[in-house]
């Protein structure tokens, strides 16, 4: 799974996301102190769906986006930006071929988190992508 995380990164690079987190986004965690907002992923789900012909990978990658504003705007950019880079997107992923990349859920929420300074609330946009590869 780790080529499909770099092809992951590597949509970032010059995109409407990274004009907001530029390069803050995070795989598994946040470093401790990352500046807001920031985005982790996480791969939640990896089976393989084989047929009798095909090997094929059926993987859940979760988005979680974060922010410190008082309001919900940044949030909501960042969860546009994310939807307009990986809404059916394709991607070149080593020794796979990529077949597509599908919003499956998404959930905003309010959660405390604990800084430097102190507890603090933040936006939590929670989103679910589905990714299908063809191996070999």
């Amino acid at each position: 799974m780790k080529v499909l995380t770099t092809a992951i990164y590597g949509k970032l690079s010059g995109s409407a996301l990274a004009a907001h987190i530029g390069t803050r986004l995070y795989k598994g965690r946040a470093p401790e102190g990352a500046t807001y907002p920031y985005i982790v992923y996480m791969l939640v789900a990896n089976a393989p769906d084989n047929t009798f012909t095909e090997n094929l990978e059926d993987v859940l990658i979760q988005f979680s986006c974060f922010s410190s504003a008082s309001g919900s705007t940044e949030v909501e950019d960042i969860y546009t930006d994310l939807k307009t880079l990986y809404d059916d997107c394709t991607m070149t992923i080593t020794g796979s071929t990529f077949l597509y990349m599908q919003r499956t859920n998404a959930s905003l929420m309010v959660e405390d988190h604990t800084t430097t300074g102190g507890l603090i609330q933040v936006w939590h946009y929670a989103v679910d992508y589905n990714i299908k590869t063809k191996v070999g």
